[in-house]
């Protein structure tokens, strides 16, 4: 019955409510199918009502909406997704320079494709919040992320929030305000890997366009570049040096983005699907400090990459 849509006159009135109903439920759950269930729900509730007798029914199904998500969240059963990336990488540590040729590295890589999400994703998620808030949510506790996202998300008076909860409006002011901090500073490593993710485009664009005082900029002064290629290693130390050798990742720089080990990665593939080159970048301060090339097609025959579809 999940995304069935009803026929009726109090078919129609609910209807009219049936995307902001999935989109505050996909909000809370973090998954689609929970989502649809909790509004299909909804639904089976308000064909057993007399319609007639709700005020405000756009009020009533977000209430039901609400303690159905929550009842959901704390009994455990929701079907939560987490993005890709989030599941497969791991932080990295300031200043660390991976060794894509190390065999040992090579078993353990994870490489993710960095995608924008799908347009039924987008219009899911709205413009207020993206997949890497949806993330930092699963921190908050079942009634603090239902109190921040009906409060700071779609703007309920924590009166009503309350109701849903069983809190007073003062009790649910605070909840909302102990998990807006939550949110506030669980999105700072989200923000450090999209600054890192800007700063790897600035030196792709610049060495893509042989701009040499924009490679300058976001060079380390001690970077370390080291390239893997079949005839064997290279290193190039310092910006000037790597600056004038950085052809390699320009010719990359048409590639798809990607993460590896929690780093910025650019990845590369010939018109047959056969990977050409993968690239890892370690930033810190925002700047670039290490770079690493791996254009050995022995050892990319060995990787298990991902390929976009």
């Amino acid at each position: 019955m999940s995304g069935a849509h009803p026929a009726g006159p109090i078919a129609e009135a609910f209807e009219e409510h049936r995307a902001r109903l999935t989109a505050v439920a996909y909000r809370v759950l973090g998954s689609h199918a929970d989502a649809d269930d909790a509004v299909q729900e909804a639904w089976l509730r308000l064909s057993r009502q007399d319609a007639g007798a709700i005020d405000n029914l756009g009020g009533w199904l977000t209430t039901v909406v609400g303690r159905i998500s929550l009842d959901l969240l704390r009994s455990g059963r929701t079907r939560r997704t987490v993005p890709l990336d989030d599941r497969l990488t791991a932080p990295a540590r300031q200043g660390d320079v991976i060794d894509l040729a190390d065999p040992t590295d090579l078993a353990d890589l994870a490489v993710t494709i960095d995608r924008n999400p799908a347009p039924e994703d987008l219009v899911a998620l709205g413009e207020s919040i993206g997949l890497a808030l949806l993330t930092v949510l699963d921190s908050l506790r079942p009634d603090e992320r239902l109190a921040f996202v009906l409060h700071d998300v779609f703007a309920v008076p924590h009166g009503e929030t309350g109701a849903i909860l069983g809190k007073s409006a003062d009790a649910t002011k605070m909840l909302t305000s102990r998990a807006r901090r939550k949110v506030r500073a669980a999105q700072h490593p989200a923000s450090a890997r999209r600054r890192q993710r800007e700063v790897v485009q600035a030196f792709l664009a610049a060495a893509r366009d042989g701009r040499f005082e924009q490679l300058l900029q976001v060079l380390h002064p001690e970077v370390k570049f080291t390239v893997h290629s079949p005839n064997g290693r290279f290193v190039t130390l310092g910006a000037t040096e790597v600056a004038t050798r950085a052809r390699v990742a320009g010719s990359a720089a048409r590639g798809h983005t990607v993460t590896v080990n929690g780093r910025p990665g650019v990845i590369s593939w010939s018109e047959d699907g056969t990977p050409l080159s993968l690239l890892a970048f370690t930033v810190a301060d925002g700047r670039i400090t290490g770079i690493t090339a791996l254009i050995d097609p022995a050892r990319l025959a060995l990787m298990d990459l991902p390929h976009p579809v």
